[in-house]
């Protein structure tokens, strides 16, 4: 009993499982296709609209036959009851003593003469009496056998019968005795007959009832009731294949136009959409070709000036390594030199060692950069433990941080944080995100943190400077991007850094992620999967601060950077 207990509610969710699929597909190609939402809004309609007119016709029909069933019912009845009771009044008679004899002759002329219209029968129900209900009579007389008389004859019409001598009539059920026909409607329509008075007969009172057969004209309405099904499903097939083709002819285009479209966006910039006729659908598509040659012409152009240039930014940083490896030497030189000369040409010569430093790093950035645009930057994975990459970064910036003023504290978990990287890329990336925060720190304090779980490890650079405005948290990868555009070149570095660290982490299929609120500093973190090339879904630390989480989340410095572009 407990087991049949249990297994319930696992039928019943898989029941619901059943039920929702075919509804959610349903609900999805609403949702996805104008096609479809036009044909089953046309077959809805269609049969909302045929069901009322089926409705409206077959209901018109209807009371029509029965009304005239009705009335050549009653005219039949009435004609009926005269001729009865003129025969019982004639002088010829018969037995008014033999009561049964003379009804039973009654009956039999009232009957039906032809066979192949038997569409009524005839009751005789009496004496009655006033006062008396009818349904307690014990003397009824049916012109069939087959007839189920008290049972088809209503007990209201022969209390109004009873009561009033006018004809009455009413619908009923007629009931058989056999068991090859079932009950059938009908309608009955009764009036009060009297037998001759005479000095020996008291003159007693019956109730003639015609119980009149309905079954044709249920058959007539079966027949026009399978006739407006048929025509009403053929209609609404017949408006939903309409509906079809007209959608078809445009829908169509659209959804070639969307195929190309996707093509396009593919690379495959020489798609075109097939143009026949000279309707609208082809001046679409004409007006589509167009848009996609001149935005063809427009990519080439594109493509053409970035091939320029970086060919140019290529071939002029490796140009400039011969002269810059001469001035180089004879920097050197001077710099080496420079105790023997006078004040000003010994700061002169310091001068030129540290631009030489700046112009030489800016070379090594563009040649890196030069590299990522030509697609020939691969990686040299290895294990390498980033709590150990965030240590060594962190001592060797120590002698800037001690001259920005900045304090750098490193915060390492118990647990290694080993991933499968490029162990200089790594270095690299965390090394031009904590000399960011000290150039940008204000002389404030530096905190590194470094965090891990099965499916990634993540560093965190966290500084209390100037912080970064709304909007900022892209822009400050972008290439030689700087917040404060007046700042001088002299500070800060190339504006690079942070882009090639967004090219090493997209290289690892990691996440670089950016958060900043002016007054308060900014945060930037590292993602890295465990092994490489492994989708990272989310970063085992936080990127909000968690003394600003209840102001920044959802408001609108709260705002993420992908490695890719790309929000995540």
């Amino acid at each position: 009993m407990v087991h049949r207990t249990r297994a319930w509610p696992r039928q019943l969710a898989h029941l619901r499982r059943v039920v929702a699929r075919p509804i959610r597909g349903i609900v999805g190609l609403w949702r996805r296709s104008i096609q479809a939402r036009v044909v089953i809004g046309t077959l809805t309609l269609s049969a909302v609209l045929s069901i009322l007119a089926g409705w409206i016709l077959l209901r018109q029909v209807t009371d029509d036959l029965v009304a005239s069933k009705r009335q050549a019912a009653l005219t039949q009845a009435s004609a009926g009851i005269d001729t009865a009771q003129s025969e019982l009044d004639a002088p010829d008679a018969g037995n008014v003593f033999d009561t049964g004899s003379v009804l039973d002759e009654l009956i039999e002329v009232l009957s039906p003469r032809n066979e192949a219209r038997d569409d009524y029968y005839i009751v005789i129900v009496g004496p009655i009496e006033p006062f008396k209900a009818a349904t307690q009579q014990s003397g009824l007389r049916a012109s069939s056998v087959e007839i189920d008389a008290r049972a088809s004859v209503p007990a209201t019409l022969l209390a109004r019968v009873q009561s009033e001598p006018n004809s009455w009539w009413a619908y009923s059920s007629i009931s058989f005795q056999g068991r090859h026909r079932s009950s059938e409607p009908g309608l009955v329509v009764g009036s009060q007959i009297q037998l001759p008075i005479t000095s020996d007969a008291p003159g007693e009172t019956y109730a003639l009832v015609y119980v009149f057969t309905l079954q044709e004209q249920q058959q007539t309405l079966a027949v026009v009731r399978g006739a407006l099904i048929t025509t009403g499903s053929l209609l609404v097939v017949l408006l939903g294949t309409i509906a079809w083709l007209v959608t078809r002819q445009v829908v169509t285009p659209v959804r070639l136009a969307r195929r190309i479209a996707e093509r396009l966006a593919a690379g495959r910039l020489e798609e075109r959409m097939h143009v026949r006729g000279e309707d609208d659908i082809a001046r679409l598509g004409q007006s589509f070709n167009q848009m996609a040659a001149g935005l063809q012409r427009q990519i080439r152009q594109l493509e053409e000036l970035s091939r320029v240039q970086q060919r140019f930014v290529a071939d002029v940083s490796h140009e400039l390594r011969t002269p810059l490896t001469t001035v180089r030497l004879a920097s050197d030189v001077l710099h080496d030199a420079r105790g023997s000369f006078d004040p000003a040409t010994a700061r002169s010569a310091e001068l030129l060692q540290h631009e030489l430093d700046r112009f030489e790093g800016l070379l090594t950035d563009l040649l890196e950069i030069s590299r990522f645009d030509a697609g020939v930057a691969i990686l040299d994975l290895a294990d390498v433990d980033l709590r150990e990459v965030a240590v060594h970064v962190v001592d060797s910036a120590g002698a800037l941080a001690e001259r920005r003023g900045s304090t750098v504290t490193v915060t390492l978990p118990q647990a290694t944080c080993v991933v499968e990287a490029d162990v200089r890329r790594v270095e690299r990336i965390v090394r031009n995100l904590v000399v960011n925060a000290i150039d940008h720190g204000a002389g404030n304090d530096i905190e590194v943190m470094v965090g891990g779980d099965d499916v990634a490890v993540a560093l965190t650079v966290r500084d209390h400077g100037v912080g970064l405005r709304p909007g900022e948290e892209s822009l400050v990868f972008n290439r030689f991007w700087r917040a404060d555009p007046a700042r001088a070149r002299t500070q800060g570095g190339t504006g690079l850094g942070l882009s090639i660290a967004v090219e090493d982490t997209s290289l690892h299929a990691g996440m670089l992620d950016a958060w900043g609120e002016p007054g308060f500093g900014s945060v930037f973190r590292l993602t890295l999967p465990r092994r490489s090339g492994d989708p990272v879904i989310a970063s085992p630390l936080p990127l909000i601060p968690e003394e600003r989480q209840p102001v920044a989340v959802g408001g609108p410095y709260a705002r993420h950077q992908r490695s890719d572009g790309r929000k995540p």
